[in-house]
């Protein structure tokens, strides 16, 4: 009986963990659609996906022709631009891959990194 009770309680967990975990991705794109302007952490999170193996994961990657990411101008609209159709051929576009919303965060990343 004891056995039976706990692989029912093992169970009922399992269902639960799952139900939760399906959430979470609707949870983010809520907060992300509620936030135009982007977020850091969210951005971080695309970067890290997208961006790093060429930018480096601290936004500076020495030894390539990548720009040092923490002392990009503050001109949202370069960067989107940027971003959506690539730069002078060593850039690649990003406008059919990532979502505004995803370049809006990566944005909002970059700037939260800037260097003083």
């Amino acid at each position: 009986m004891t056995e039976r009770a706990t692989l029912l309680t093992a169970a009922i967990l399992a269902a639960v963990a799952a139900a939760l975990i399906t959430q979470i991705p609707a949870a983010a794109q809520q907060s992300a659609a509620n936030d135009p302007q982007g977020t850091a952490d969210q951005g971080k999170v695309t970067y890290a996906k997208n961006c790093s193996h060429c930018h480096g994961p601290n936004m500076v990657n020495s030894g390539t022709i990548t720009p040092d990411l923490r002392t990009f101008p503050d001109d949202k609209t370069r960067f989107v631009s940027t971003v959506k159709q690539g730069k002078n051929g060593k850039m690649p576009p990003w406008g059919d891959i990532l979502s505004e919303q995803e370049i809006a965060d990566v944005w909002a990343f970059v700037v939260s990194r800037r260097k003083p």
